[in-house]
């Protein structure tokens, strides 16, 4: 970067975009001289539209061609959806930044023609679409009548397939779907404790090269410390579970009140058939955000999400696309 403009590197999804120009216009209000520019990268996710996410690699689909781009010099920082974002950064790069978190929850928009809004309110046997394992194994424990439809593509196709279709409807993450200015669509928001979000699910990270202290000036008026807290701890569960996109891995972290604060952390572990879930939960001083998140790995992987997870990676709890 020279002196007064930097670089951004972005996916091109409409989803992508509002998140970089959001990153975009958050360093112009802290730096009104900065100019800016949006480079688009297509990443292997994007270009890989037919096949589950689960069956096409596990890590750095939706980030490893924006990554070069900043290892090359080609970018200066990257923003990505934190929950797309692999545990293990390669070499040479950093989070500069984790920005505020949106809502968390998973929201269920049903079918323009069917009348019940809610998620378990929905008639046995209904169809509800999806790309994450992580809902698909929660959803089953908690209906095993469900039939879970395979749904890939950004906001905009899923809407479109889902009006398409004969589903009861499907679930999105809220974020992306208020960022975007759906609300209207959502039937109900999800609560946590029922359907526990993905890693990082909601928040933004600003991914920089290491040791270029110039853009990590610019890019730390935007991280937001709580959700920084919070997103460690769930990252390092991810990380000593050895979790990604396929592996079932829930979690959710956030400070609540006490004497003082405290960050509670919540996870589960599941089959793919939703047949067998761990649930465990901790809490304790945000400055040991990473070491909670990992404490609490231990506790699941001892009871018995060791077990499930060797499964899932020996190809027993492996599932046909719908």
């Amino acid at each position: 970067m020279t002196s007064d403009t930097v670089t951004i590197g972005s996916r091109g999804s409409a989803l992508a975009l509002w998140q970089a120009h959001w990153v975009q216009a958050e360093l112009k209000r802290e730096f009104p001289a900065l100019r800016t520019t949006i480079e688009i990268i297509k990443t292997t996710g994007d270009r890989i539209l037919d096949s589950p996410l689960s069956m096409i690699g596990d890590r750095g689909l939706f980030t490893r061609e924006i990554e070069e781009a900043l290892l090359e010099h080609r970018i200066d920082l990257a923003v990505h959806s934190l929950k797309d974002l692999p545990t293990e950064l390669p070499d040479g790069l950093c989070l500069g930044a984790t920005c505020v978190r949106e809502d968390v929850r998973d929201v269920f928009i049903p079918h323009s023609g069917n009348p019940r809004r809610l998620l378990l309110e929905q008639l046995p046997g209904a169809r509800i679409a999806t790309g994450s394992l992580r809902r698909r194994s929660q959803l089953l424990h908690l209906r095993p009548d469900f039939e879970i439809i395979d749904i890939r593509g950004n906001l905009n196709t899923r809407m479109s397939k889902l009006e398409e279709s004969a589903w009861a409807g499907m679930i999105l993450a809220r974020a992306g779907v208020v960022r975007l200015g759906w609300e209207k669509a959502i039937g109900e928001s999800i609560p946590a404790d029922v359907l526990l979000p993905a890693v990082g699910q909601g928040a933004l990270g600003i991914e920089i090269r290491k040791g270029d202290k110039e853009t990590l000036a610019l890019v730390s008026p935007l991280g937001h410390i709580p959700t920084t807290q919070a997103t460690v701890a769930e990252r390092a569960l991810l990380r000593r579970l050895g979790g990604g996109c396929q592996v079932p891995i829930g979690t959710f972290a956030r400070m609540e009140k006490g004497s003082p604060f405290q960050l509670h952390l919540d996870a589960v572990v599941g089959s793919l058939d939703g047949r067998r879930l761990v649930r465990g939960k901790i809490h304790g001083d945000p400055a040991g955000a990473e070491a909670i998140g990992g404490k609490l790995a231990e506790t699941l992987l001892a009871g018995g999400a060791d077990r499930i997870l060797r499964d899932i990676r020996a190809g027993s709890g492996a599932h046909e696309p719908a």
